[in-house]
């Protein structure tokens, strides 16, 4: 089998390097993440409950699952998902942030195998997984298509991927870059590139491209009144998710 080419974007990971210190700092650079997370986790459980038949209300749901957190940073996915018992692995390209998230995970008594690793490299390495979490990442790689074959193939076969984004359009560049980098000053300028955000059309065809099937999409939509975020079934203007299966 041919090796897979890394699809790290060295660029991209210097940025995320540079902040990895503020990761669990709730009004540092991170702040829009922490604001929006309650928002994913909502989506991410309901979807992993529903393929797997699992409990929400019950203790320990995610027992016997194994989750990976593809681009984790500092543990805002893979905490929660360890706390609901699912075996959880943590990779990220950005070297920085894996102290940053095994520390964390020890103050907080969470057993998390946190691994300065790719999406390529784990999948050269045969590991198999029956979630991939792919949130916020797949507009900071240089080669999408190839980054997602690579999620593909890190999923047991009938898996569950997860993936969220950020659409390309004027209303995006307003709010993504011009409102969250330059006028609320959220993330350092230069975080975001719209050129390389991603339609919900353009994403679920590279999806089915790289041998997943689409099965659903929302929206992350903000409501500046309210300071709070909420799933859309039709805006998925700006931030948006996607959820699609390994065939089995």
């Amino acid at each position: 089998m041919q090796a897979l080419q890394s699809t790290v974007d060295p660029a991209e990971v210097a940025k995320f390097e540079a902040m990895a210190a503020e990761w669990w700092d709730v009004n540092g650079k991170f702040k829009p993440l922490h604001m929006l997370n309650p928002c994913r986790l909502d989506y991410i459980t309901s979807q992993i409950a529903g393929e797997f038949d699992r409990d929400l209300k019950g203790a320990l749901p995610f027992k016997g699952l194994r989750i990976l957190d593809i681009g984790c940073g500092g543990g805002l996915l893979s905490e929660p998902m360890a706390r609901l018992g699912a075996e959880v692995v943590g990779a990220d390209a950005a070297e920085r942030n894996i102290p940053v998230a095994q520390i964390h995970a020890e103050q907080s008594g969470l057993t998390i195998d946190y691994r300065h690793t790719t999406a390529e490299a784990l999948a050269e390495d045969g590991e198999q997984f029956d979630v991939v979490l792919n949130m916020e990442v797949v507009e900071h790689v240089a080669s999408p298509i190839d980054y997602l074959t690579a999620c593909r193939q890190l999923l047991k076969p009938g898996g569950l991927h997860i993936c969220s984004t950020l659409n390309r359009n004027p209303k995006s560049y307003v709010m993504a870059i011009i409102g969250a980098e330059h006028v609320m000053r959220w993330l350092p300028k230069g975080t975001h590139e719209w050129s390389k955000f991603i339609t919900p059309d353009e994403l679920f065809a590279l999806l089915s491209d790289a041998g997943l099937d689409p099965v659903d999409r929302k929206g992350f939509v903000f409501n500046p009144i309210s300071w709070s975020w909420r799933l859309s079934d039709r805006d998925l203007s700006v931030n948006y998710v996607t959820a699609s299966l390994k065939p089995a």
